[in-house]
């Protein structure tokens, strides 16, 4: 079951940013078709939210038709984000493993860490110019 996370210095909407974590979790072969999604008010207590933002964020993924409400029942996830690339992840996961230790015994911080690594990844390689 996916566990719910909230970032206040993201800047992102906490509606969205559960709608991205449940949408990551099925890119990444976490969720799949079927899988039942915390109730709203599990999430709420868990994150501290109100549950209106919790239920917002369902409906989204509802309006998005990656899940499916079943009244008395819960949220199911009625698609999947997943591809043939998923046998791809796990050696592509243990090399960013490696690069992240090389980053802290270089001595950078999280907040280092997560800016190097954004920075790359937005700009454009050479093939993309």
């Amino acid at each position: 079951m996916i566990e719910f996370h909230l970032d206040a210095r993201s800047g992102v909407a906490p509606y969205l940013q559960l709608v991205h974590q449940v949408r990551q979790a099925m890119r990444l072969g976490l969720l799949f078709e079927g899988d039942r999604l915390p109730t709203v008010k599990d999430v709420a207590a868990k994150v501290a939210i109100n549950p209106n933002t919790v239920l917002k964020a369902y409906r989204e993924l509802e309006y998005e038709g990656l899940v499916a409400k079943k009244p008395g029942v819960g949220t199911f996830v009625s698609s999947t984000l997943s591809d043939a690339s998923l046998s791809e992840h796990e050696p592509l996961r243990r090399e960013l493993r490696g690069w992240l230790e090389r980053a802290r015994t270089a001595g950078l911080d999280e907040e280092s860490i997560e800016a190097l690594f954004l920075s790359t990844f937005r700009t454009p390689t050479e093939e993309e110019r």
